[in-house]
């Protein structure tokens, strides 16, 4: 091989390398009453693609290889006479991203509000907020292996990077769920503050942050105790909650007073970004340095500039309403 071919092959490889590492995620968006997931880029805000045929999808996870996504459904089908309370009447919506549609369904008990994914793949959460507790989908087989009570109305579901424990929040009993994911059982129950639901770790994995919605609060768990070491005002009817990329600041969205707040947990400052109509769900979009959060009433979702707290982009969903985000980078 000639010099210079061996130039171009290095300058080809240096190139395509620095390509692949400065690609930009994919999101994937459930628009609930929409019927369909989306796929955005998020170099772009720009909608690639959809993928139509999901029932109702409100909890989403993917692959970390970005082979599948899982969406599961807030529809259910009333009881057969007779059959028993724990019978599948909902469903979860295994979707090909490559092949651009439903590759099957798997059936669960009770509609689904949120899913978690753990570290390798393997396992799907979701939570069932009728039934009580949480359902466990073997991504190897694609079927439930494992259902486990956690408490009243499960809402979220946050895991370790490790994937040895997940915590579960019940908003009907104000507690947080602890599991061994090794023995797939509740080793303790933590407190959650009041009618928790949405929750994410701390950087350190030491603090677990939980929203109240209706006290209009965020709660900071420490993993450790399972107490709560301080709490933060934030405003009425939140919703969205993530973890910037600079490990310190959180996100809320307050569907009421049509804010999005950021959140400094080293000092308690708090940043506000007026956003109407409706904020709702929100996912920050590590690598970009971006927040997406959707809209309650309008197919829409606004782009935040995390540092700045700066409005920079819409986009315009084809239908419905944007939920849980899953995001493959």
């Amino acid at each position: 091989m000639n010099v210079f071919l061996k130039v171009v092959i290095y300058i080809s490889t240096i190139i395509g390398g620095t390509a692949a590492a400065l690609a930009a995620p994919t999101v994937y968006i459930p628009l609930g009453s929409g019927n369909q997931v989306v796929a955005v880029d998020a170099a772009t805000d720009r909608i690639i693609n959809s993928y139509p045929g999901v029932d109702n999808p409100h909890g989403l996870v993917a692959t970390p290889d970005g082979e599948y996504i899982v969406a599961g459904s807030m529809l259910e089908n009333p009881p057969a006479p007779g059959a028993p309370k724990d019978a599948p009447n909902s469903k979860l919506f295994l979707v090909h991203p490559a092949h651009g549609h439903v590759m099957l369904t798997i059936p669960v008990s009770g509609w689904t509000h949120h899913q978690a994914i753990t570290p390798d793949g393997r396992y799907v959460i979701s939570t069932h907020p009728g039934r009580g507790g949480i359902s466990v989908v073997d991504m190897q087989s694609n079927q439930v292996i494992k259902t486990i009570e956690t408490g009243p109305a499960p809402n979220y579901t946050a895991i370790t990077r490790d994937g040895k424990r997940a915590y579960v929040t019940n908003s009907g009993n104000g507690t947080v769920s602890e599991i061994d994911l090794l023995t797939w059982r509740v080793t303790r129950p933590l407190e959650g503050g009041p009618a928790p639901e949405h929750v994410v770790l701390s950087a350190d994995e030491k603090i677990l942050y939980t929203l109240n919605p209706r006290a209009g609060t965020v709660s900071a768990v420490s993993a450790a105790t399972g107490k709560i070491s301080q709490t933060y005002k934030i405003g009425a009817n939140l919703h969205g909650l993530d973890l910037g990329d600079d490990g310190r600041t959180l996100f809320i969205s307050s569907v009421t007073e049509n804010k999005l707040v950021a959140l400094d947990t080293s000092t308690g400052a708090q940043r506000v970004l007026a956003l109407s109509p409706a904020p709702y769900h929100l996912n920050t979009i590590h690598g970009v340095g971006k927040v997406y959060v959707s809209s309650r009433s309008a197919p829409m979702v606004w782009v935040v500039d995390q540092n700045t707290l700066k409005l920079i982009g819409t986009i315009k969903l084809p239908a419905g309403e944007g939920h849980q985000m899953a995001i493959v980078k």
